[in-house]
Protein backbone atom coordinates (compact mmCIF):
# COMPACT_ATOMS: atom_id res chain seq x y z
CA UNK A 1 0.00 0.00 0.00
CA UNK A 2 1.33 3.40 -0.99
CA UNK A 3 2.26 5.53 2.03
CA UNK A 4 0.26 8.63 2.84
CA UNK A 5 1.52 12.08 1.98
CA UNK A 6 1.83 14.32 5.01
CA UNK A 7 0.50 17.87 5.05
CA UNK A 8 1.44 20.05 8.01
CA UNK A 9 -1.31 22.54 8.90
CA UNK A 10 -0.42 25.37 11.27
CA UNK A 11 -2.98 27.34 13.30
CA UNK A 12 -1.81 28.66 16.66
CA UNK A 13 -3.77 31.00 18.95
CA UNK A 14 -7.40 31.03 20.09
CA UNK A 15 -9.59 27.96 20.52
CA UNK A 16 -12.35 29.27 18.27
CA UNK A 17 -10.00 29.94 15.38
CA UNK A 18 -8.46 26.49 15.73
CA UNK A 19 -11.92 24.91 15.93
CA UNK A 20 -12.88 26.51 12.61
CA UNK A 21 -10.11 24.61 10.88
CA UNK A 22 -11.42 21.19 11.97
CA UNK A 23 -14.45 20.90 9.62
CA UNK A 24 -12.29 22.08 6.73
CA UNK A 25 -9.60 19.50 7.42
CA UNK A 26 -12.22 16.75 7.86
CA UNK A 27 -13.51 17.52 4.38
CA UNK A 28 -10.02 17.75 2.90
CA UNK A 29 -9.15 14.35 4.34
CA UNK A 30 -12.39 12.81 3.09
CA UNK A 31 -11.83 14.17 -0.42
CA UNK A 32 -8.14 13.20 -0.55
CA UNK A 33 -7.69 9.66 0.84
CA UNK A 34 -3.98 9.63 0.01
CA UNK A 35 -3.00 12.23 2.61
CA UNK A 36 -2.78 12.74 6.35
CA UNK A 37 -2.74 16.12 8.09
CA UNK A 38 -0.49 16.93 11.02
CA UNK A 39 -2.27 19.77 12.82
CA UNK A 40 0.16 21.99 14.73
CA UNK A 41 -1.75 24.04 17.28
CA UNK A 42 -2.04 24.97 20.94
CA UNK A 43 -1.25 22.05 23.23
CA UNK A 44 -4.64 22.42 24.94
CA UNK A 45 -6.78 21.78 21.84
CA UNK A 46 -6.04 18.12 21.18
CA UNK A 47 -9.54 16.92 22.07
CA UNK A 48 -10.92 18.61 18.95
CA UNK A 49 -8.93 16.22 16.76
CA UNK A 50 -9.98 13.00 18.47
CA UNK A 51 -11.78 10.42 16.36
CA UNK A 52 -10.95 11.98 12.99
CA UNK A 53 -9.05 9.47 10.82
CA UNK A 54 -5.72 10.72 9.44
CA UNK A 55 -5.83 13.95 11.45
CA UNK A 56 -2.81 13.97 13.76
CA UNK A 57 -2.62 16.44 16.61
CA UNK A 58 0.84 17.93 17.17
CA UNK A 59 1.01 20.17 20.27
CA UNK A 60 2.89 23.45 20.15
CA UNK A 61 3.96 24.87 23.51
CA UNK A 62 4.58 28.46 22.47
CA UNK A 63 5.04 29.72 26.03
CA UNK A 64 7.46 26.98 27.01
CA UNK A 65 9.37 24.48 24.93
CA UNK A 66 8.63 26.22 21.60
CA UNK A 67 8.99 29.82 22.72
CA UNK A 68 10.89 32.28 20.52
CA UNK A 69 12.87 31.55 17.37
CA UNK A 70 14.97 28.77 18.99
CA UNK A 71 11.80 27.11 20.24
CA UNK A 72 10.11 27.38 16.85
CA UNK A 73 13.18 25.84 15.24
CA UNK A 74 12.90 23.00 17.74
CA UNK A 75 9.23 22.59 16.79
CA UNK A 76 10.21 22.42 13.12
CA UNK A 77 12.92 19.84 13.85
CA UNK A 78 10.51 17.70 15.90
CA UNK A 79 7.93 17.65 13.11
CA UNK A 80 10.58 17.00 10.47
CA UNK A 81 12.08 14.11 12.44
CA UNK A 82 8.75 12.31 12.76
CA UNK A 83 7.18 12.90 9.35
CA UNK A 84 8.19 13.13 5.72
CA UNK A 85 6.41 16.39 5.03
CA UNK A 86 5.07 16.94 1.52
CA UNK A 87 3.58 20.41 2.04
CA UNK A 88 2.78 23.04 4.66
CA UNK A 89 -0.54 24.90 5.00
CA UNK A 90 -0.10 28.10 6.99
CA UNK A 91 -3.64 28.79 8.20
CA UNK A 92 -2.57 31.58 10.52
CA UNK A 93 -0.17 33.99 8.77
CA UNK A 94 1.43 35.51 11.85
CA UNK A 95 5.10 35.95 12.71
CA UNK A 96 5.42 32.58 14.47
CA UNK A 97 3.79 30.62 11.65
CA UNK A 98 5.89 32.57 9.13
CA UNK A 99 9.06 31.51 10.94
CA UNK A 100 8.06 27.83 11.03
CA UNK A 101 7.02 27.77 7.37
CA UNK A 102 10.29 29.49 6.41
CA UNK A 103 12.24 26.65 8.01
CA UNK A 104 10.24 24.22 5.86
CA UNK A 105 10.76 26.33 2.74
CA UNK A 106 14.50 26.09 3.32
CA UNK A 107 14.12 22.32 2.90
CA UNK A 108 12.29 22.88 -0.45
CA UNK A 109 8.90 21.95 0.99
CA UNK A 110 5.88 23.39 -0.78
CA UNK A 111 4.06 26.05 1.26
CA UNK A 112 0.69 27.77 0.90
CA UNK A 113 -0.51 30.68 3.05
CA UNK A 114 -3.93 32.01 4.02
CA UNK A 115 -5.12 35.31 2.55
CA UNK A 116 -6.78 37.06 5.49
CA UNK A 117 -8.47 39.71 3.34
CA UNK A 118 -7.32 42.55 5.56
CA UNK A 119 -8.35 45.33 3.15
CA UNK A 120 -11.95 44.13 3.02
CA UNK A 121 -12.12 43.80 6.79
CA UNK A 122 -10.75 47.29 7.24
CA UNK A 123 -13.41 48.69 4.90
CA UNK A 124 -16.12 46.79 6.76
CA UNK A 125 -15.14 48.03 10.22
CA UNK A 126 -14.12 51.66 9.65
CA UNK A 127 -16.30 54.31 11.30
CA UNK A 128 -17.14 56.20 8.11
CA UNK A 129 -18.02 55.03 4.59
CA UNK A 130 -18.32 51.39 5.61
CA UNK A 131 -18.52 48.82 2.84
CA UNK A 132 -21.28 46.60 4.22
CA UNK A 133 -20.76 43.49 2.13
CA UNK A 134 -20.22 39.89 3.26
CA UNK A 135 -16.56 38.93 2.95
CA UNK A 136 -15.12 35.55 2.09
CA UNK A 137 -15.67 33.30 5.08
CA UNK A 138 -12.75 32.18 7.20
CA UNK A 139 -13.49 28.51 6.48
CA UNK A 140 -13.40 29.27 2.77
CA UNK A 141 -10.05 31.01 3.26
CA UNK A 142 -8.76 27.90 5.07
CA UNK A 143 -10.03 25.65 2.29
CA UNK A 144 -8.34 27.78 -0.35
CA UNK A 145 -4.95 27.17 1.28
CA UNK A 146 -5.32 23.41 0.69
CA UNK A 147 -6.49 24.06 -2.88
CA UNK A 148 -3.30 26.06 -3.49
CA UNK A 149 -1.40 22.92 -2.50
CA UNK A 150 -3.29 20.95 -5.15
CA UNK A 151 -5.87 19.19 -2.96
CA UNK A 152 -9.63 19.10 -3.17
CA UNK A 153 -11.25 21.07 -0.36
CA UNK A 154 -15.05 20.89 -0.51
CA UNK A 155 -17.05 22.52 2.25
CA UNK A 156 -19.68 19.83 2.66
CA UNK A 157 -22.09 19.87 5.62
CA UNK A 158 -21.00 17.89 8.64
CA UNK A 159 -23.22 15.08 9.91
CA UNK A 160 -25.13 15.55 13.17
CA UNK A 161 -22.98 13.63 15.62
CA UNK A 162 -23.66 12.70 19.25
CA UNK A 163 -20.86 11.40 21.45
CA UNK A 164 -21.46 9.09 24.42
CA UNK A 165 -21.26 10.86 27.75
CA UNK A 166 -18.52 9.70 30.14
CA UNK A 167 -19.80 8.44 33.49
CA UNK A 168 -18.41 11.43 35.42
CA UNK A 169 -20.26 13.79 33.07
CA UNK A 170 -23.53 11.88 33.28
CA UNK A 171 -23.28 12.21 37.04
CA UNK A 172 -23.34 16.00 36.60
CA UNK A 173 -25.87 16.50 33.80
CA UNK A 174 -28.00 13.36 34.16
CA UNK A 175 -29.50 11.37 31.30
CA UNK A 176 -30.88 13.29 28.36
CA UNK A 177 -33.75 11.02 27.40
CA UNK A 178 -36.39 13.08 25.62
CA UNK A 179 -35.52 16.34 27.34
CA UNK A 180 -34.48 19.50 25.56
CA UNK A 181 -30.92 20.49 26.41
CA UNK A 182 -30.06 24.14 25.85
CA UNK A 183 -26.39 25.09 26.17
CA UNK A 184 -25.72 28.73 27.06
CA UNK A 185 -22.23 30.22 26.82
CA UNK A 186 -22.74 33.86 27.80
CA UNK A 187 -19.16 35.08 27.87
CA UNK A 188 -16.61 36.33 25.34
CA UNK A 189 -13.07 37.63 25.56
CA UNK A 190 -14.17 41.25 25.08
CA UNK A 191 -17.14 43.13 26.53
CA UNK A 192 -17.97 44.38 23.05
CA UNK A 193 -18.85 40.80 22.07
CA UNK A 194 -20.74 39.86 25.24
CA UNK A 195 -24.45 40.09 25.91
CA UNK A 196 -25.08 41.46 29.44
CA UNK A 197 -25.36 38.55 31.86
CA UNK A 198 -28.37 40.14 33.60
CA UNK A 199 -30.25 40.10 30.29
CA UNK A 200 -29.15 36.55 29.52
CA UNK A 201 -30.57 35.58 32.90
CA UNK A 202 -34.00 36.52 31.55
CA UNK A 203 -33.49 33.92 28.82
CA UNK A 204 -32.41 31.35 31.40
CA UNK A 205 -35.36 32.19 33.66
CA UNK A 206 -37.79 31.66 30.77
CA UNK A 207 -36.58 28.19 29.85
CA UNK A 208 -35.84 27.04 33.40
CA UNK A 209 -39.59 27.06 34.06
CA UNK A 210 -40.39 24.77 31.14
CA UNK A 211 -40.98 21.06 31.57
CA UNK A 212 -38.48 18.55 30.17
CA UNK A 213 -35.90 21.29 29.62
CA UNK A 214 -32.40 21.58 31.02
CA UNK A 215 -30.02 24.52 30.70
CA UNK A 216 -26.28 23.82 30.66
CA UNK A 217 -23.95 26.72 31.45
CA UNK A 218 -20.54 26.97 29.76
CA UNK A 219 -17.64 29.30 30.45
CA UNK A 220 -14.08 29.39 31.68
CA UNK A 221 -11.89 31.09 34.22
CA UNK A 222 -12.46 31.61 37.94
CA UNK A 223 -14.52 34.81 37.62
CA UNK A 224 -16.85 33.36 35.00
CA UNK A 225 -17.34 30.18 37.01
CA UNK A 226 -18.26 32.21 40.09
CA UNK A 227 -20.81 34.23 38.12
CA UNK A 228 -22.36 31.14 36.58
CA UNK A 229 -22.46 29.40 39.96
CA UNK A 230 -24.66 32.25 41.21
CA UNK A 231 -26.91 31.88 38.16
CA UNK A 232 -27.25 28.13 38.66
CA UNK A 233 -28.35 28.66 42.26
CA UNK A 234 -31.14 31.00 41.16
CA UNK A 235 -32.85 28.87 38.55
CA UNK A 236 -34.17 25.29 38.52
CA UNK A 237 -33.14 22.81 35.85
CA UNK A 238 -29.88 24.69 35.34
CA UNK A 239 -26.52 22.89 35.49
CA UNK A 240 -23.06 24.43 35.63
CA UNK A 241 -20.47 22.73 33.41
CA UNK A 242 -17.88 25.50 33.50
CA UNK A 243 -14.86 24.60 35.62
CA UNK A 244 -16.09 21.07 36.32
CA UNK A 245 -15.01 19.12 33.23
CA UNK A 246 -12.21 19.17 30.66
CA UNK A 247 -12.44 20.03 26.98
CA UNK A 248 -13.06 16.43 25.84
CA UNK A 249 -15.97 16.12 28.27
CA UNK A 250 -17.34 19.51 27.25
CA UNK A 251 -17.32 18.44 23.61
CA UNK A 252 -19.23 15.27 24.48
CA UNK A 253 -21.92 17.32 26.22
CA UNK A 254 -22.09 19.91 23.44
CA UNK A 255 -22.59 17.14 20.88
CA UNK A 256 -25.78 16.11 22.72
CA UNK A 257 -27.45 19.49 23.17
CA UNK A 258 -30.38 20.60 21.02
CA UNK A 259 -29.24 24.18 20.66
CA UNK A 260 -26.25 26.26 21.71
CA UNK A 261 -26.56 29.95 22.61
CA UNK A 262 -23.21 31.63 22.13
CA UNK A 263 -21.58 34.94 21.46
CA UNK A 264 -19.25 35.35 18.49
CA UNK A 265 -16.83 33.12 20.38
CA UNK A 266 -15.36 29.65 20.70
CA UNK A 267 -18.50 27.79 21.79
CA UNK A 268 -20.22 28.65 18.52
CA UNK A 269 -17.41 26.87 16.70
CA UNK A 270 -17.28 23.93 19.10
CA UNK A 271 -21.01 23.32 18.58
CA UNK A 272 -20.49 23.54 14.83
CA UNK A 273 -18.14 20.54 14.97
CA UNK A 274 -21.21 18.38 15.64
CA UNK A 275 -23.71 20.28 13.47
CA UNK A 276 -25.49 21.55 16.59
CA UNK A 277 -27.57 24.62 15.66
CA UNK A 278 -26.35 27.82 17.28
CA UNK A 279 -28.24 30.96 18.25
CA UNK A 280 -25.35 33.38 17.93
CA UNK A 281 -25.46 36.85 19.49
CA UNK A 282 -23.49 39.58 17.71
CA UNK A 283 -22.51 43.02 19.00
CA UNK A 284 -19.41 44.90 17.91
CA UNK A 285 -18.57 42.17 15.39
CA UNK A 286 -20.66 41.03 12.44
CA UNK A 287 -21.17 37.81 10.45
CA UNK A 288 -20.11 39.75 7.33
CA UNK A 289 -16.49 39.54 8.58
CA UNK A 290 -16.58 35.80 7.86
CA UNK A 291 -16.51 34.22 11.31
CA UNK A 292 -19.93 32.57 11.40
CA UNK A 293 -19.72 29.00 12.66
CA UNK A 294 -19.26 26.24 10.09
CA UNK A 295 -22.62 25.30 8.59
CA UNK A 296 -24.53 27.73 10.80
CA UNK A 297 -27.44 29.73 9.45
CA UNK A 298 -27.43 33.53 9.41
CA UNK A 299 -31.15 33.23 10.19
CA UNK A 300 -30.23 32.13 13.73
CA UNK A 301 -28.03 35.15 14.38
CA UNK A 302 -29.34 37.76 16.83
CA UNK A 303 -28.21 41.29 16.11
CA UNK A 304 -29.50 44.81 15.64
CA UNK A 305 -28.65 47.22 12.88
CA UNK A 306 -26.58 50.23 13.92
CA UNK A 307 -24.59 52.51 11.65
CA UNK A 308 -21.47 51.93 13.78
CA UNK A 309 -21.60 48.12 13.44
CA UNK A 310 -19.27 46.40 13.04
CA UNK A 311 -16.58 48.48 14.71
CA UNK A 312 -13.96 45.73 14.73
CA UNK A 313 -13.26 42.29 13.32
CA UNK A 314 -12.49 40.61 16.64
CA UNK A 315 -14.35 42.83 19.14
CA UNK A 316 -11.06 44.03 20.61
CA UNK A 317 -11.64 47.77 20.13
CA UNK A 318 -13.44 49.75 22.87
CA UNK A 319 -16.93 51.00 22.03
CA UNK A 320 -16.35 54.55 20.79
CA UNK A 321 -19.94 55.45 21.72
CA UNK A 322 -19.42 54.20 25.26
CA UNK A 323 -22.91 52.72 25.61
CA UNK A 324 -22.49 49.26 24.02
CA UNK A 325 -25.87 49.75 22.33
CA UNK A 326 -25.18 46.89 19.92
CA UNK A 327 -25.54 44.46 22.84
CA UNK A 328 -27.53 46.45 25.38
CA UNK A 329 -30.42 47.05 22.97
CA UNK A 330 -30.95 43.38 22.09
CA UNK A 331 -34.04 42.11 23.88
CA UNK A 332 -34.02 38.76 25.68
CA UNK A 333 -37.23 37.97 23.78
CA UNK A 334 -35.27 38.04 20.51
CA UNK A 335 -32.98 35.28 21.77
CA UNK A 336 -35.86 33.32 23.28
CA UNK A 337 -37.72 33.38 19.95
CA UNK A 338 -34.75 31.99 18.02
CA UNK A 339 -34.26 29.19 20.55
CA UNK A 340 -37.92 28.24 20.48
CA UNK A 341 -37.93 28.12 16.68
CA UNK A 342 -35.01 25.68 16.71
CA UNK A 343 -36.52 23.50 19.42
CA UNK A 344 -39.64 23.07 17.27
CA UNK A 345 -37.63 21.56 14.40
Amino acid sequence: MESLKTIVAIRFSAMGDAAMTIPVMRNVLAANPGIQIVFVTNAKWGAMCEGIPRLIFFPADLKGEHKGVPGLFKLFRQIKSRYKVSAVADLHQVLRSQIVRTFFRCTFTKVAVIDKGRAGKKALTRQENKVMEPLTTTVERYAEVFRKLGYQAPLDPLPRERKPLPANVSAIVGEKGGDHWIAIAPFATYREKMYPLAKMEAVIAHFSQQANTKILLFGGGKKEVEQLQAVQEKYPNTVLLAGRVGLAEELAVISNVDVMVSMDSANMHLASLFAVPVVSVWGATHPFAGFMGYGQSDANAVQIELSCRPCSVFGNKPCFRGDWACMEDILPSQIIYKIEQLLKK
